[in-house]
């Protein structure tokens, strides 16, 4: 890699730390890692830098680099989530954020019935439709699926009006991207599923959160039953 940039440095070292390649507990230098790439120290210390504020790696004078225990890593971060899909652990990570899926989506989607706007809750029904006729003719796994479905959780999770819950809206996002570029968005989706988030629009637009709670847990907890089955 004799010209390899900050990005490219810092992305090779963030895979092989989330593939667990560089297990924690892993130490290396700054001049193992300048020879290893063909870059300046500079570049070396740029891609160091972001991942210590990831708390993927800690530095100690006399010591060096250090791969730190994985509970001290920033889970949500995309860059890390992006790694961890790119890496032989995939399908743990996949069930990891769809577990948090039915645990932040439902009660994400019971606030949004209570506090939605009116343009949300129309809008929400658009995405709904979308969705459903997408899905209907095949397409559900092409981009336009992909992006209406990432909206459309996107938006429960901003109606919620919680930013803590509305603060995990990346890190779904990922995954369920992350999901589709493995193949696992069927082209057909499974109707229980999609009419789940039909019947979660029409909730949350009624003002129902029972029932928006019930239909979200409906779609979270089937996905997160598929995921599992990869594991």
């Amino acid at each position: 890699m004799a010209q390899a940039s900050h990005g490219s440095v810092l992305d090779a070292l963030g895979l092989r730390i989330a593939s667990g390649e560089l297990a924690p507990g892993s130490v290396c230098t700054l001049a193992d890692l300048e020879a290893e790439f063909g870059v300046s120290r500079t570049v070396v210390r740029e891609a160091v830098r972001v991942l210590e504020a990831m708390g993927m790696l800690s530095s100690r004078r006399r010591v060096g680099l250090t791969v730190t225990p994985t509970s001290e890593w920033s889970a949500l971060d995309t860059r890390l989530i992006g790694w961890q899909l790119a890496s032989p652990r995939r399908d743990h990570q996949i069930v990891v954020v769809n577990e948090l899926r039915s645990a932040v989506e439902p009660i994400a989607a019971r606030l949004a019935a209570q506090r939605g706007t009116d343009v949300q809750r129309s809008e929400l029904l658009r995405l709904a439709a979308r969705l459903e006729e997408l899905g209907h003719s095949g397409r559900g796994a092409s981009p336009e699926y992909l992006e209406v479905d990432i909206q459309f959780h996107d938006l429960i999770l901003d109606m919620s009006g919680n930013l803590m819950l509305a603060a995990n809206k990346a890190a779904i996002a990922a995954v369920i991207a992350g999901r589709s570029d493995v193949g696992l968005t069927p082209a057909i989706p499974y109707e229980e599923a999609l009419d789940n988030h039909v019947q979660t629009a029409a909730a949350i637009a009624r003002g129902d959160a029972d029932g928006a709670e019930r239909h979200t847990r409906g779609y979270v907890d089937a996905v997160l039953s598929e995921v599992r089955a990869l594991v």
